[in-house]
């Protein structure tokens, strides 16, 4: 049962991928802006679809987050670019800091039992707050560049950036921590 309506969003969520990319990166930021929402849509469409109908699989288990992460990534990576017609952009120190524990916590999980297993890796509510967080100043960014410069931003974004690194850093040692915990009880 690979070929599920929620598996069906989720390949449409990672087809959004380059799409958004490309508006990015030409600058048309309202566009960028509806794709990003829409691939969030999907995203929980698709879970709830899952849940609501009983139709979970494995193959959605490892493609939801990936789907999501490679969205993620995407933006971050183009929105800490010095790109000129960005007139906000993510540091690049936070988009550092959030690439790398993504990767580092999917390493974590595949080292740790020899294959993926999600049961294993559920997210913790504190993981779940910072990717929504995440997604939060992803979406912001894109609605202010959107909506072009204005002077208030310039109070709100900074606050926004230090949130999300915060968040990134207390949500990875936690992953890890939990990792290790795991380790133990299973030794």
């Amino acid at each position: 049962m690979y070929l599920t309506l929620p598996n069906i969003l989720t390949l449409l969520r990672i087809l959004a991928v380059p799409v958004f990319a490309i508006a990015v990166w030409y600058g048309l930021s309202v566009e960028a802006c509806v794709i990003f929402a829409l691939a969030g849509l999907t995203d929980l469409l698709d879970g709830y679809i899952a849940r609501r109908f009983n139709q979970k699989s494995s193959v959605g288990a490892l493609l939801d987050p990936a789907a999501d992460k490679l969205l993620m990534t995407t933006a971050f990576v183009l929105l800490s670019l010095p790109i000129d017609h960005l007139t906000i952009n993510i540091p690049a120190w936070v988009a550092i800091l959030a690439i790398s524990r993504d990767v580092a916590i999917s390493l974590v999980a595949l080292m740790s039992s020899g294959h993926f297993d999600p049961e294993k890796f559920r997210p913790s509510p504190l993981g779940k707050l910072t990717t929504g967080f995440q997604l939060a100043v992803i979406s912001l960014t894109l609605l202010f560049n959107a909506l072009g410069p204005h002077g208030w931003y310039g109070y709100f974004v900074p606050w926004m950036h230090y949130l999300v690194a915060g968040l990134v850093l207390a949500s990875g040692l936690h992953y890890f921590f939990r990792a290790a915990v795991q380790r133990v009880e299973t030794s």
